[in-house]
């Protein structure tokens, strides 16, 4: 049998250039699929020599996501309404307000990924109290403070999904996601491997978390 280097090696199998390859074309498509593919992009102008414009969308699968909702989906009752009931550290929470809370995505897309959530148990942020909602803004700017001090990020994701359709995964409780990000922060290790890069573990982010939130509450007061 041939070895994987054997069968790459360009002096055994000598790789044919075409200079006027498609470079949106994908392989294993189809000739069928590849004429329909030109002649899509071909209807696509072309706005400047340096600018190529694709006319096919490809698409990244993310079945851990999948997994995550589905999950989600056949709980009866609602993590959001529950966690509360449990001690702060056992659940996570570096916050308790008012009318929201503050906690630690159990699943984080990066280190310090917070949800700002209300206690009360509903779908929609026009259902929101005026002054739930405003307490839920006060603590999503606090958080942004707390995660550029922190982590030092190049930017910061601040959002809700509301509703399956939209991407929620608690689609009967909404919550505001706060989290940081960096410039190619991403890679394909996740969609390769299922797998997810993460420097810190959710203990250690618990604490910095709410370190930095106490040391906030503490200037604040008189």
């Amino acid at each position: 049998m041939k070895s994987l280097a054997g069968a790459l090696d360009p002096h055994i199998h000598p790789v044919k250039t075409d200079k006027n390859r498609d470079p949106c074309s994908a392989i294993g498509r189809t000739p069928a699929s590849r004429e329909n593919h030109r002649h899509r992009r071909a209807s696509v102008p072309q706005l400047g020599s340096n600018l190529l414009l694709c006319g096919a969308m490809d698409h990244l699968w993310t079945p851990w996501r999948y997994a995550f909702v589905t999950s989600t989906a056949k709980a009866t009752a609602c993590i959001f309404c529950d966690l509360p009931k449990l001690p702060d550290k056992e659940a996570h929470i570096v916050h308790r307000g008012k009318h929201c809370f503050i906690v630690l995505n159990a699943y984080p897309y990066t280190p310090g990924h917070v949800m700002v959530v209300p206690y009360a148990h509903l779908d929609q942020l026009q259902k929101l109290p005026k002054a739930t909602a405003h307490e839920m803004m006060n603590l999503s700017q606090t958080m942004e403070r707390v995660l550029r001090e922190l982590y030092s990020p190049d930017g910061v994701n601040l959002g809700m999904n509301i509703g399956k359709a939209a991407g929620a995964g608690v689609a009967g409780h909404i919550h505001m996601h706060v989290l940081p990000r960096w410039v190619a922060d991403s890679n394909f290790l996740t969609v390769v491997a299922e797998t997810r890069t993460l420097p810190e573990t959710l203990e250690t982010t618990y604490q910095r978390v709410r370190g930095a939130l106490e040391a906030l509450e503490s200037a604040a007061s008189p």
